[in-house]
């Protein structure tokens, strides 16, 4: 499978540099960045192309992989999906617009296509799409992150806000997957709290899951990415996970 990435930040650094030297049936082929020399320096860690032009990559690659933000979801996804070529999404927030995601969900159907959403930087994800239309009452999402991550020069907890994840998604659109991840996960729009704390040096998120079914919590604490304090380095390794699973016999989890 080769695959062409959009974004040639933090996060393609960690997913390129792991899957090059394996054989996974996995080729990352070519790389495209508005910053040109971005993507020229990743194509040479794993031998690929650097593209100036996006739309030069659609008829060399089976998967367009986007590691960029959620504004270029919505200008180059009904590009490749009008192409018929499948999609993994790591700017989930981008999928919070609803008429925006119906409208890439039918464009996918039109021209046999897939969009993937990896887990990101979260456990519980497989429990709570079990749980969806069963009987769940509730779903809460606190996240706490260190000032560092956030940009913020402050000495106390604060909240920064409270409140539904599509209103989150827009106020921190590079800090707030998550929340994205698990509403469309729950189909629902789940409550978020977002804390600033200068006591933790992690990105923590507590899920609060409540239905017919019982109740289940978890708690996940992730180093940041050193070359990205916004990007946990889980959502790095649940698209590598994702990636190498397209070419595995047995599959554990949804």
């Amino acid at each position: 499978m080769k695959v062409g990435i959009i974004g040639c930040g933090a996060i393609a650094n960690i997913i390129t540099t792991s899957m090059v030297p394996e054989d996974n049936g996995i080729n990352i082929a070519y790389f495209f960045d508005k910053d040109i020399e971005r993507a020229e320096n990743l194509a040479s860690l794993a031998g690929g192309i650097a593209v100036l032009d996006f739309d030069d990559m659609l008829d060399k690659v089976d998967l367009i992989l986007e590691c960029a933000a959620p504004v270029s979801v919505r200008e180059y996804a009904p590009r490749v999906l009008e192409k018929g070529l499948d999609m993994v999404v790591m700017s989930i927030g981008a999928f919070m617009d609803m008429d925006f995601y119906r409208e890439m969900e039918a464009l996918a159907k039109k021209h046999n296509a897939k969009i993937h959403l990896p887990s990101g930087a979260i456990v519980g994800l497989d429990g709570i799409k079990a749980v969806a239309k069963f009987g769940l009452k509730e779903v809460n999402l606190v996240t706490r992150k260190s000032p560092k991550s956030l940009g913020k020069e402050i000495d106390s907890e604060e909240v920064l806000f409270d409140g539904k994840a599509s209103d989150a998604v827009k106020v921190f659109p590079l800090n707030i997957n998550v929340a994205a991840t698990i509403s469309i996960a729950c189909q629902r729009d789940i409550d978020v709290k977002i804390i600033v704390d200068p006591n933790v040096d992690r990105n923590v998120h507590e899920i609060t899951a409540k239905g017919d079914f019982g109740e289940f919590k978890t708690t996940t604490m992730n180093y940041p990415c050193a070359a990205n304090p916004k990007t946990s380095m889980l959502a790095a390794l649940s698209a590598i996970r994702l990636l190498k699973s397209f070419n595995e016999t047995i599959c554990v989890g949804m």
